[in-house]
């Protein structure tokens, strides 16, 4: 049996996009207040995961520390699992690194294994600069390419949306202090590939339906928009739930080092999946009206 997804979407996007503008905007304040929660990858510092053979605690921890003089650092400690991770704001010296693998393993777990990722200034701007320049470069790419293959509108639509999924993602990130390290970067850009797949899935329907159908007024142009929406429908939704089932028990049963990149693909598979419906093709509809009249006056042709 096949589901019938006819419905008005360009009707009820306006409570998507006001939606979005409050998430935008909300995004904005807490980025102007409280930035991103950058982690060592993105500031100097070191980063010690620990993989255990049993259930480790903070309150374990903290006295290894405290007698290696690594507590003046005040370092953020994750623990409560097997996997246990520290993060030092300062850079760890060889004789650091050595003492604390010998004080975990001789005080706490002898089976402990260490893995230490160290950024030193320089390089937390380079990546960081680096992170911003992969995203423009790759929205960029994706301008030129939908300019090419179908029209400008389409092309302003689809960045329009783009740019909402990535940026609704570092907003949520802000707003909840999730810690932003290399695999959130990559998958922001993972992100920005779904949803440009699923706009441009959409936006092919609408070319093609353009060619049968008489868009002489808004209503036509609006009719065209949803019924392709309708057309796409279960293919799109099929992608986005996979990939989003795939990526939530990576975030529920994945290691450490991947659960911030499992928790943005999940957050903007979703946004990714509703912006292509309820905010490009919307927006395509709002730009191609622009360039014709609103309702066909018989009296005024006439004339």
């Amino acid at each position: 049996m096949r589901f019938n997804w006819e419905f008005d979407y360009i009707k009820i996007s306006k409570y998507f996009y006001t939606f979005s503008i409050v998430i935008t905007l909300l995004g904005i304040l807490s980025l102007a207040v409280f930035g991103l929660n950058y982690g060592v990858d993105f500031r100097s510092g070191s980063n010690v995961d620990v993989t255990a053979s049993k259930t480790i605690t903070t309150e374990e921890i903290e006295p290894v520390l405290e007698e290696l003089g690594l507590a003046d650092d005040e370092p953020a400690i994750s623990a409560g699992t097997s996997q246990v991770n520290i993060r030092f704001s300062s850079v760890l010296n060889e004789e650091q690194e050595a003492n604390l693998k010998s004080a975990f393993n001789e005080q706490i777990d002898p089976e402990a294994s260490f893995e230490v990722n160290t950024v030193d200034p320089e390089m937390a701007k380079e990546l960081g600069r680096n992170a911003i320049y992969a995203v423009l470069i790759a929205s960029l790419g994706i301008l030129i390419y939908v300019t090419i293959r179908f029209e400008w509108r389409f092309a302003v639509a689809a960045i329009v949306a783009l740019l909402h999924d990535a940026f609704v993602v570092i907003s949520i990130f802000s707003l909840f202090r999730w810690e932003v390290d290399l695999t959130f970067i990559t998958a922001v850009l993972t992100i920005v590939g779904f949803s440009i797949n699923d706009t441009i899935v959409v936006f092919d329907r609408i070319r093609e339906n353009l060619r049968f159908a008489k868009t002489k007024t808004s209503k036509d142009v609006n009719e065209v928009v949803n019924r392709s929406i309708a057309q796409t429908m279960t293919r799109s939704l099929n992608t986005t739930i996979t990939v989003f089932i795939a990526s939530l028990f990576l975030f529920l049963l994945g290691g450490e080092s991947i659960r911030m990149f499992s928790l943005a693909m999940v957050i903007g598979l979703v946004f990714g999946a509703y912006s292509s419906i309820f905010i490009a093709s919307p927006l395509w509809a709002i730009l191609k009206n622009k360039q014709k009249p609103k309702t066909n006056n018989p009296a005024k042709s006439a004339n």
